[in-house]
């Protein structure tokens, strides 16, 4: 526990707020860039911490791994829904994600930390240096919020 009393956790309207007040400093793209990179380097440790590096399991056993660490019984960032492989191409079925809470129908508000996060988890685990892309939003009209990460060649 980092915390004594207020635990690990801290909430979403708070973490939010950081966000868009980042982007006010800074501008959209350049806190994109910075919590995209936050994210990955956050999804790399904990690949290693889960001992997942560089391992040949399937997706079906990552998703459950990184799921429960992401999600309701871990920091709650996400819910991890499935992930699947065709091609080369990985997609991350994911819902409850930190970056749509609270936003609007429409919302054109992209995941960035989250979508890191899985993006560093992703590329941990392949060993490869992947392209990653929200590419379906609940925001607007999706299932899912979905990132798909294709190698960079």
């Amino acid at each position: 526990m980092l915390r004594k009393e207020l635990g690990d956790f801290s909430s979403i309207v708070c973490f939010k707020a950081a966000i868009t007040g980042m982007e006010e400093a800074l501008g959209e793209k350049a806190t994109a860039i910075a919590l995209i990179a936050a994210g990955r380097s956050r999804g790399k440790n904990l690949a290693k911490e889960l001992g997942l590096s560089q391992s040949n399991i399937g997706w079906d056993l990552v998703a459950d791994k990184v799921g429960f660490a992401l999600g309701i019984n871990g920091t709650k960032l996400c819910k991890i829904e499935s992930i699947v492989e065709k091609d080369d191409v990985v997609k991350v079925f994911t819902s409850e994600t930190l970056c749509s809470a609270g936003e609007p129908e429409g919302s054109t508000r992209k995941c960035t930390y989250t979508l890191g996060a899985v993006w560093g988890v992703i590329e941990e685990i392949s060993g490869k240096r992947l392209k990653g892309s929200h590419t379906e939003s609940v925001l607007r009209g999706g299932n899912h919020d979905v990132f798909e990460f294709t190698p960079l060649v």
